[in-house]
């Protein structure tokens, strides 16, 4: 179930599979950002956080995308709606979240040695997925720490997946997989 949950945050709603795809150019000073007296820096992405918005808009799971840095030491309670599913991507420092799962290191693309299996960092690029809940309380490390929280409305539908595609069902990933070994599932207008 949680990787699903994780996936879910990159689809789209059955209905909206066939939108065209969508670009959009938001420069870094477009960006609010936030701080506590505490010392947390927020930067918005997308969606609401304290009374501001982030830039970018239009996105089908209405989803939130912030850039928080907690100084060292500090521990920081973030509020998430309780609707919402959400997770969590260290990539600066390290700390530790309070009902989340173990942390899931992300492949990196350091290699000790050219034979040498991938090497993994469970602090710097590390996924933790978090069950349903009003907070998120992170207690951050000697160095601070520096991930984005993202959380988003669940889109209740079935899931098929492979690699980067993520369909509804076997058939339309099937389709997918074909259309993109042809070429076909790119189309230029």
């Amino acid at each position: 179930m949680r990787s699903a949950l994780a996936r879910n945050f990159f689809r789209v709603p059955s209905a909206l599979k066939t939108t065209d795809p969508r670009y959009q150019d938001i420069p870094s000073s477009a960006i609010p950002e936030v701080t506590d007296d505490d010392g947390t820096r927020v930067r918005i992405i997308c969606g609401e956080f304290v009374g501001k918005r982030g830039p970018v808009e239009g996105v089908a799971a209405d989803p939130n995308y912030l850039d928080i840095s907690v100084a060292p030491g500090q521990r920081k309670r973030l509020k998430i709606e309780i609707t919402r599913n959400a997770f969590a991507y260290v990539f600066a420092g390290s700390g530790a979240f309070r009902d989340s799962s173990n942390p899931r290191a992300v492949l990196t693309e350091q290699v000790a040695k050219p034979d040498a299996p991938p090497v993994y960092d469970v602090e710097n690029h590390s996924l933790v997925l978090f069950d349903r809940g009003d907070e998120i309380i992170v207690q951050a490390g000697d160095e601070g720490i520096r991930f984005l929280l993202v959380s988003g409305k669940p889109i209740e539908e079935p899931v098929a997946w492979y690699g980067p595609i993520v369909m509804n069902t076997q058939e339309q990933l099937r389709q997918a997989m074909a259309e993109l070994q042809t070429g076909a599932i790119i189309k230029h207008r």
